[in-house]
């Protein structure tokens, strides 16, 4: 039986194709749809977008499936690449891929998949969707360790309405386990890490591309210089490696940019005082439901992809910032990342740190 048309992101990864089959063999009628979303020096040695299509036309020729090719490199460009220069320029740490899910792959992709005939769309996120009294869910995958529901907080009802995210409830072995058994031919395929559009390259060679290198002082919290920095944009809140200092004790790392001096604050020890943060304020917050959450409850929440949910206290400052109290210091709190505030498994949505 034919339950509908769904068109499937096949990126040329592991997970979106075994998506892809696990749809086909529930009587989907099945679409892929490969996007490219980055032209500038695709030829370089560290772009793999040539065999990421290889990669999909393989496994949708073994799954029985159409193909299509789409490139979304202009509303890349001015949606979310835009944003991401902006931000490092100001000095903050920006996470695109989250900008990604919403602006380009759950609505470009979402409106031409529309425009194909899809009643649905689906990807290979790791993560769930629970419709409960008319409203939509955005739940942790059942791999935690692979859950990637902190990329999607800003997901909204209708986009929610119109996704499906199969391997909610498969854990990643598996995943591979079912490509092997069925022959495609990335079962082994490596996942990939970092920024969508950068790849495996290395970050700051990136960067300077398109931004300037300013060069400045870096110094102690109490102003004594300990060295030098190519630019404030070129490092984040946290950051350990590439600062240059050693051989005085223990490690190096950024917690603070004076922006206003050209200035990068550098302390000693992982667990300096000045780099952890009870309070944070945030701002730009969506909420999945569309209405603020039951104020005073507790919640727990996380500041970065890879890290253990915290309990904390949600306060609305207004109606576009919050502040967030946690019951524990939070390590490298940093500006321009995301702040996601969960109720158990269920993804509540979020904001962009400030401070």
């Amino acid at each position: 039986m034919n339950k509908g048309c769904v068109v499937v992101g096949l990126s040329g990864g592991v997970d979106s194709s075994v998506t892809a089959l696990l749809l086909k063999q529930q009587g989907y009628d099945v679409i892929g749809l490969f996007m490219k979303n980055w032209e500038d020096d695709d030829s370089d040695e560290y772009c793999s977008s040539r065999q990421d299509l290889v990669d999909a036309a393989s496994v949708a020729d073994t799954i029985g499936i159409p193909l299509e090719a789409v490139n979304f490199s202009k509303e890349y460009k001015d949606r979310v690449f835009s944003y991401f220069l902006r931000e490092y320029q100001a000095g903050r740490t920006p996470n695109p891929d989250i900008l990604c899910n919403s602006e380009i792959k759950f609505k470009a992709f979402l409106e031409h998949a529309v425009n194909l005939g899809a009643e649905k769309i689906a990807t290979g996120h790791y993560a769930k969707i629970r419709e409960l009294d008319g409203l939509f869910q955005l739940l942790k995958a059942d791999d935690t360790s692979k859950d990637q529901s902190y990329f999607l907080h800003r997901l909204n009802q209708a986009q929610l309405s119109k996704a499906m995210f199969p391997l909610g409830n498969i854990q990643k072995s598996q995943v591979r386990k079912i490509a092997e058994q069925h022959s495609l031919s990335n079962f082994a395929k490596k996942d990939s890490t970092g920024i969508c559009f950068i790849g495996e390259r290395p970050f700051r060679e990136f960067l300077t591309q398109y931004l300037p290198t300013q060069p400045g002082d870096m110094v102690t919290p109490a102003g004594k210089l300990v060295g030098k920095h190519v630019g404030l944009s070129f490092y984040t809140i946290g950051q350990r490696q590439g600062l240059g200092i050693g051989g005085q004790g223990l490690p190096w790392f950024v917690v603070d940019k004076d922006m206003h001096n050209n200035k990068l604050v550098v302390v000693q020890g992982h667990d300096h005082p000045l780099l952890l943060k009870s309070e944070l304020s945030a701002t730009k917050i969506h909420w999945i439901s569309g209405t603020v959450p039951e104020i005073g409850h507790s919640y727990t929440a996380k500041t970065r992809y890879r890290q253990e949910d915290a309990a904390c206290k949600i306060k609305p400052i207004d109606d576009d910032n919050l502040h967030f109290i946690f019951m524990e210091p939070q390590w490298a709190v940093t500006p321009g990342q995301s702040v996601v505030a969960y109720n158990d498994k269920v993804c509540l949505g979020g904001g962009i740190i400030t401070q």
